[in-house]
């Protein structure tokens, strides 16, 4: 089950600000996603979100198909909401308001994976057989 990190650049000196946009997020309406032809394409295991300084990351655990995470966010009402209120404190300007161009900016802050270990994928993890 995969991570994925999303960066934002913001303004130093916000940080309790951004903190309580964060707090106040709404959740999404449900964890499964669907892919473009409607069929389920995974789900959302679970998100955090760290800050410092100039630099915030959310880190989202999601098993499936990471394009459909990126359309199933874009739609929903509370992800539109956070991005409204934590507009005035990112460096850099972007235009999430459509579903198109806030898919658009997941992809692109997505930040490239090193590495991502797992107890599963531990040499000494014991399976079922």
């Amino acid at each position: 089950m995969p991570y994925a990190a999303i960066t934002y650049r913001v303004i130093p000196g916000h940080e309790e600000e951004i903190a309580e946009i964060f707090a106040g997020f709404q959740r999404v309406d449900r964890p499964e996603f669907a892919g473009e032809s409607g069929e389920q394409a995974g789900r959302l295991l679970g998100t955090a979100v760290f800050l410092k300084d100039d630099v915030l990351v959310r880190v989202i655990h999601y098993e499936g198909d990471f394009a459909a995470v990126g359309r199933h966010m874009a739609a929903q009402k509370g992800v539109h909401v956070l991005e409204e209120k934590l507009a005035p404190y990112l460096a850099e300007r972007r235009d999430t308001r459509s579903a198109p161009d806030f898919a658009a900016y997941f992809r692109d802050a997505t930040m490239r994976s090193i590495a991502q270990l797992t107890v599963d994928t531990h040499p000494t993890a014991t399976r079922a057989s």
